[in-house]
C-alpha cells in the first residue's frame, strides 16, 4: 500500500470508530481480516496512524478550532493534523499523499492546505491548552479525575495516553515464571519480570503470541500486571469454593484456578453467555478443569439467592468506566458520558450488594475495578460498609503480604495501582471480610 493509501484506509476507520458501533482494537482487527493484501508494514502505519489519533483527539481539535478556518473537526481532519503535529509529515508530503488517486484521500481543500502549512513544523503542545485538552480526555471528566489524583493529574494523564505494556502471566498450572521466560528465550522472544506480580512477564517488544509454543500450550496468559495483582489479592486456595461474579471472558478466572491449583469449585457467572462461552477455549488450553460457567440473568439472579453464604471468596470486577484502561482503549475515553457514571456506579452498587449475599461467615468480598475515580472505587466501598455492618475492610497491604508475599507498593487500607506510578493499568482492589458472627446476633444452641 503508499503511504496515501494507508492514511484513507485509517481515515476509514476512524470514522467507523467515531460511530461508536465497536470498539477500536474490534473494527481495526476486523478490517485487517477483511484486506488481506495489507502487510505488516501496512498493518502497522494503519493502526500508529489510527491511535495517534485517538490518544491525542482533544489537542488535535483545539488545534483544527485555531487554524482550520472554521473546518469540523471529524476523522480526516483529525489525521491530516496529526500527520503534521505527532508523526511530523511535511506539508508537502501531507499533500502528495492526498492527491485524490484511487485509494488516497480527496485533494486538499483550500482551508486545509492553509490548515496544514499552518500546522508543519509546529509542537503538539501549547501553552495555552486548558488541562483537559493538554491531557487529551472530556472535559466533564476533570473534575472527577482530579479529585482521585490529586498533584498527579498530568503526570497519570500524560502516562494514560502512552502506549500499554504486553505482560504476560505464567500459569502455574503448567510451570512458574522461571519456565515461562525459558520457553520464550528458546523462541526468541526477551522477556523481563515484572515487579509487582510474582507471575508476571512483560515483553520488551510485540509479538504474534499465536505462534508461539508457550502460548499454545497454556503456559502463558496474556494479563496486565495490574489485574493479575488483583486476581492474586483475592487469595484463593485450593479446595475453596470461589465464584467469580463478573466473570467476562474469563482473564481472571484462569488466574484464580490457578491460584487454587485446580483444586476446589470455582464458578465463573456473566450475564454474558456469549462472553462466558469464549472463555471456552482459553479455559482448555491453560488446563482450567474446576471451573463451572454459570450465566445469570442479572446481579439479582435467584440462583445467588439459593447459594447464599456459601463461598469463601466472591470476586467482584466490577463494570466500571474503564478510566485505567486507556493505554489500551483510548477511543473509550471519547464514548464516555456524564450519565454513564450516574449509571455504572448504581449498578456497582446493586452488585456488590447482591454478591455479598454469597460470601459465607469468615469468607471474603473482593471488589475491584480498573477504574481511576473514587466515585466507582474508594467511594463504594465506603457505602457498601456503611450499609453492611457485617464486613469489615481487611488493610489491603496486610492482605498482600499474605498472599503475594514481599512488600506491597503502598501501604494503604485499600489498593490503587495506576500507569505513572507502577507502570500498570489503573487498578483498584478493596478485600472485604464478612464477620465470623454477625453483630448483634444471639448465639445458636
Amino acid at each position: 500500500m503508499t503511504p496515501g493509501a494507508q492514511v484513507e484506509a485509517a481515515i476509514g476507520l476512524l470514522a467507523d470508530i467515531d460511530k461508536g458501533m465497536a470498539p477500536a482494537d474490534d473494527l481495526v482487527a476486523e478490517w485487517f481480516r477483511r484486506h488481506r493484501f495489507a502487510g505488516s508494514s501496512d498493518r502497522a502505519a494503519i493502526s500508529q496512524h489510527i491511535y495517534a489519533v485517538l490518544r491525542h483527539r482533544a489537542q488535535l481539535d483545539w488545534w483544527i478550532e485555531r487554524t482550520g478556518g472554521g473546518l469540523p473537526a471529524d476523522a480526516r481532519r483529525r489525521m491530516l493534523t496529526a500527520l503534521a503535529l505527532i508523526e511530523t509529515w511535511k506539508a508537502s508530503e501531507i499533500r502528495d499523499a492526498c492527491d485524490g488517486d484511487r485509494f488516497r484521500p480527496a485533494a486538499l481543500s483550500d482551508d486545509e492546505n492553509a490548515m496544514v502549512s499552518s500546522l508543519a513544523g509546529r509542537d503538539l503542545e501549547h501553552k495555552e491548552m486548558p488541562p483537559h485538552v493538554r491531557g487529551n480526555y472530556p472535559e466533564w471528566l476533570g473534575p472527577h479525575l482530579a479529585a482521585s489524583l490529586g498533584k498527579d493529574l498530568a503526570r497519570e494523564t500524560e502516562a494514560l495516553n502512552g502506549e500499554a505494556t504486553l505482560d504476560l502471566r505464567a500459569n502455574t498450572l503448567k510451570g512458574d515464571r522461571g519456565k515461562a521466560r525459558i520457553a520464550l528465550q528458546s523462541a526468541g522472544v526477551e522477556a523481563e519480570m515484572t515487579a509487582l506480580s510474582p507471575l508476571g512477564l512483560r515483553l520488551k517488544e510485540r509479538v504474534p503470541l499465536g505462534t508461539l509454543p508457550a502460548f499454545r500450550d497454556g503456559l502463558i496468559e496474556v494479563q496486565d500486571e495490574g489485574s493479575q495483582v488483583a486476581a492474586l489479592l483475592a487469595d484463593a486456595r485450593p479446595g475453596m469454593r470461589v465464584i467469580d461474579f463478573c466473570a467476562g471472558a474469563g482473564g481472571k478466572t484462569l488466574a484464580l484456578a490457578a491460584s487454587m491449583n485446580n483444586r476446589g469449585h470455582l464458578i465463573a457467572s456473566d450475564i454474558s453467555a456469549r462472553r462466558l462461552e469464549r472463555a471456552t477455549e482459553r479455559l482448555r488450553r491453560a488446563g482450567a478443569s474446576i471451573v463451572q460457567r454459570l450465566p445469570l440473568s442479572g446481579a439479582r439472579d435467584k440462583w445467588v439467592k439459593r447459594h447464599k453464604a456459601s463461598f469463601d471468596r466472591v470476586f467482584v470486577d466490577a463494570p466500571c468506566t474503564g478510566t485505567g484502561t486507556w493505554r489500551r482503549n483510548p477511543d473509550a475515553k471519547w464514548r464516555l458520558k456524564p450519565e454513564d457514571l450516574t449509571e455504572l456506579t448504581a449498578l456497582q452498587a446493586d452488585i456488590l450488594d447482591s454478591a455479598a449475599r454469597l460470601v459465607k461467615p469468615g469468607g471474603r468480598l473482593v471488589y475491584a475495578t480498573c477504574s481511576l475515580l473514587r466515585e466507582e472505587d474508594e467511594q463504594q466501598v465506603e457505602t457498601f460498609l456503611a450499609a453492611h455492618a457485617d464486613f469489615a475492610l481487611l488493610p489491603a497491604w496486610k492482605v498482600w503480604r499474605d498472599a503475594l508475599g514481599g512488600k506491597p507498593p503502598e501501604k494503604g487500607a485499600m489498593l490503587r495501582l495506576t500507569p505513572a506510578r507502577h507502570g500498570t493499568d489503573g487498578f483498584f482492589v478493596a478485600v472485604l471480610e464478612r464477620k465470623a458472627v454477625a453483630p448483634d446476633t444471639p448465639p445458636q444452641g
